[in-house]
């Protein structure tokens, strides 16, 4: 089996292979940390029982824990151009599925009857601010059998889910995210634990 991407020199080795460009409308970003992902895969309690949907899974590098971690992962990516990528990343693994789709519009109720006999799936996502609040309350909106969901988004977001009424920052978010569940921070991850396109040095594509 080839190394994981959990770090900075595999992570940099694929993106320059490919000649990979982050695109600034999906804010793209890879994990380089392998304690952070053990951290998630760990936060989620993912087992070999559980089937994951992973959304955004960009080079493949938390699906490959997810896939070691699961019996089956489900990846749903929205970049055409991480498609042939992902193919080579997780071809040593037989328990992936990869669409091609943009979350928002994807039949994630179908997904978990298909895949995993219509009961309650795990969410792991590494999200990207624009899309933040649009993927958690379709989840939430979309009675789909869930049984956790893990994400990892910007810290005002994730204060934002945990504030009560009263605050200045408490809203529709909060109020969806405490109804629907028991918020928690399980931490906080600091920049550079990523690599992004300003990072990088690469070209963004608008």
């Amino acid at each position: 089996m080839r190394e994981k991407l959990g770090n900075p020199k595999n992570t940099i080795e694929v993106i320059q292979k490919y000649q990979f460009a982050f695109q600034k409308k999906f804010g793209q970003n890879f994990l380089i940390d392998p304690h952070v992902l053990d951290k998630i895969i760990g936060a989620a309690g993912v087992t070999k029982e559980d089937m994951v949907l992973e959304i955004g899974p960009g080079i493949g590098t938390m699906t490959q824990y997810l896939a070691e971690a699961a019996g089956k992962v489900v990846a749903v990516e929205i970049d055409n151009n991480l498609i042939p990528i992902l193919k080579e990343t997780l071809a040593d693994y037989d328990n992936i599925t990869i669409i091609n789709e943009d979350i928002l519009k994807v039949d994630i109720k179908k997904l978990a009857e298909e895949y995993n006999g219509g009961r309650p799936i795990k969410v792991v996502a590494n999200l990207p601010y624009y899309i933040t609040t649009p993927i958690i309350m379709g989840l939430f909106e979309s009675n789909v059998p869930i049984d956790n969901i893990t994400v990892m988004v910007q810290k005002e977001v994730a204060d934002r889910m945990q504030v009560g009424p009263g605050s200045k920052d408490y809203g529709a978010l909060s109020l969806a995210v405490q109804y629907y569940a028991e918020p928690y921070i399980v931490a906080n991850v600091p920049p550079n634990c990523f690599i992004r396109a300003r990072m990088w040095g690469l070209r963004s594509s608008v």
